[in-house]
């Protein structure tokens, strides 16, 4: 399936690679818009209405229009309706989601956030304080392709409001979600596999069942300069040099073939963009299509040379040896 490049909205991660390197959109768009505040709220109860009725633009993939909101939200319940059925997988907690998205706040016609207008889907992760807390209750188990509605009072909303939005801490929220795609830890690169050739270079497993794929590294002296060389090889968007990327990757020293970072023995995804990672992150992504798995051998002079991350396995002037799925691009 081709991988479309997606707004990725989470915080990044990959700390032991963050280099030295260096969104906001308006209230009508999905920016900084979606920041909600983590809740210590306990789960709330699911009910199916009140839900204001949709007026415009009812078919999955529609910018919809809604009525105002009208009577009392439960206070301790969020409202989840399915008005379109998908025929997907359905989503679950942690999954990153692939959404079209509009937000509306309760009582009123004023779109706080949106997605259509700028044709730029939402991917967030449904986890505590990476997406509105109402989306992290309401939306597992729904399958991918469908269409949900979700009203909230401010508790799984924006309990403390937010300035960007322009939202209060007192305004209860509604929102018309359409499921595109999900990704989680289970999630591999899917392409056509291009043979490696090359006995001076590692060799990476071409598995794709979401299990880290081997790295078996030569008994030789590492290569002096950088490669980025496909694995598999998707059919997305190239990288820019300031894409964010959502990622599965494993790291191992090319001296020793020991595993020293791994997206895979976290069991979860990560985010991050070209810019703050080591240099040779960003220069061996940079051009490779979404959807692809990258060999990326890094020599000491484009990641830490002499100054390896404190507490790392990464010594002096090591060699260090990557394979990365890119899943979803910016």
């Amino acid at each position: 399936m081709r991988r479309r490049s997606l707004m990725i909205a989470v915080p990044a991660g990959l700390a032991v690679l963050a280099g030295c390197g260096d969104e906001k959109s308006d209230s009508k768009t999905a920016g900084d818009s979606v920041s909600p505040s983590p809740s210590a709220a306990a789960s709330p109860n699911i009910v199916d209405g009140p839900l204001p009725a949709v007026t415009a633009g009812s078919k999955f993939g529609e910018k919809p229009t809604l009525a105002k909101g009208s009577g009392e939200l439960p206070k301790d319940g969020i409202a989840v309706r399915t008005l379109i059925t998908g025929s997907g997988r359905p989503v679950a907690e942690g999954d990153y989601i692939v959404a079209d998205f509009l937000g509306q706040i309760w009582g009123t016609d004023k779109v706080f956030a949106n997605s259509y207008d700028g044709k730029q889907p939402l991917v967030a992760a449904l986890a505590q304080g990476q997406i509105w807390e109402a989306w992290r209750y309401g939306l597992p188990g729904k399958k991918l392709g469908s269409r949900v509605q979700i009203a909230t009072p401010p508790t799984w909303g924006y309990p403390q409001g937010s300035q960007d939005a322009g939202v209060k801490g007192t305004d209860s929220l509604v929102f018309v979600i359409d499921l595109k795609e999900a990704y989680s830890a289970n999630s591999s690169a899917q392409g056509k596999k291009v043979p490696q050739t090359d006995k001076a270079l590692p060799t990476v497993g071409t598995n794709t069942d979401g299990k880290a794929p081997s790295i078996e590294v030569p008994k030789t002296d590492p290569p002096k300069d950088l490669v980025a060389n496909y694995v598999i090889e998707g059919d997305g968007e190239p990288l820019k040099a300031d894409s964010t990327v959502l990622v599965h990757y494993k790291g191992v020293l090319w001296d020793t073939g020991k595993e020293f970072d791994s997206s895979y023995s976290r069991n979860s995804l990560t985010s991050f963009s070209l810019q703050q990672v080591v240099k040779g992150w960003g220069q061996g992504l940079t051009g490779k299509k979404v959807g692809s798995r990258v060999l990326i051998v890094v020599p000491p002079s484009l990641g830490y040379g002499d100054n390896p991350p404190q507490g790392s396995d990464i010594k002096k002037d090591s060699t260090m040896v990557f394979t990365v799925d890119i899943l979803a691009a910016i």
